[in-house]
């Protein structure tokens, strides 16, 4: 069984990656080296904050290790929130605060929209395509590789369902549409997910490099 750090302290990512990389992998986070300081973020793409993140972790435990940086990009937002999805909101890394502000901004948007339209002006219909993308550095025996993944949909008009985490109540996938990605189950969610693309992409290239 191959040990591998990943670089996060959310429970939800931990649970969805282990499930996905199988019995193959043991997964253990930065805590369990006492690395409990947030890891910095600082880049301005998610390749850029996924290899931080990677490097830091690498440099502080010598151990093979692997970090994901994702973002929601929402097309009538100019790709926002993107590598500031986590914060969008604020610092807190509130994802309800998060949700409110994306759900918001649209509307706001679409009331604009129609207040043209009722003045006579011609304007383009406010889109609410939306996509994940997801961005993995893996670092072993210090030699970095990188796997993307990403998830087509649209951002819901109110949350809706309990599973998931993140973003998760406000996006439905194009393969379910009318359910957001926190009303499908886990499996369905892990299937077409933007991190399951990347870590299925990293679980085949390990398979084919390492012995585990």
């Amino acid at each position: 069984m191959m040990k591998l750090v990943f670089a996060t302290g959310n429970s939800g990512k931990l649970r969805e990656a282990s499930e996905i990389l199988g019995e193959g992998f043991e997964l253990v986070t930065p805590a369990d080296f006492g690395i409990v300081e947030d890891i910095p973020e600082t880049g301005k793409t998610l390749r850029a904050n996924s290899l931080q993140k990677a490097q830091y972790l690498y440099d502080a435990c010598g151990c093979d290790c692997f970090a994901d940086d994702t973002g929601l990009e929402v097309d009538a937002l100019g790709g926002a929130p993107g590598v500031y999805t986590a914060r969008y909101a604020g610092d807190d890394k509130d994802f309800n605060k998060n949700m409110d502000k994306v759900l918001y901004e649209l509307a706001t948007l679409e009331c604009e929209a129609r207040m043209a339209e009722d003045l006579g002006i011609k304007v383009r219909k406010v889109s609410r395509r939306a996509r994940f993308k997801s961005v993995i550095t893996l670092i072993i025996n210090g030699e970095k590789h990188f796997f993307e993944g990403a998830l087509e949909g649209v951002i819901a008009y109110e949350k809706s369902g309990n599973g998931g985490f993140g973003y998760d109540p406000i996006f439905v996938a194009d393969e379910y549409p009318g359910q957001t990605l926190a009303d499908i189950t886990e499996e369905q969610k892990n299937a077409i997910s933007h991190r399951g693309k990347a870590l299925r992409a990293m679980a085949a290239w390990l398979a084919a490099n390492t012995k585990a």
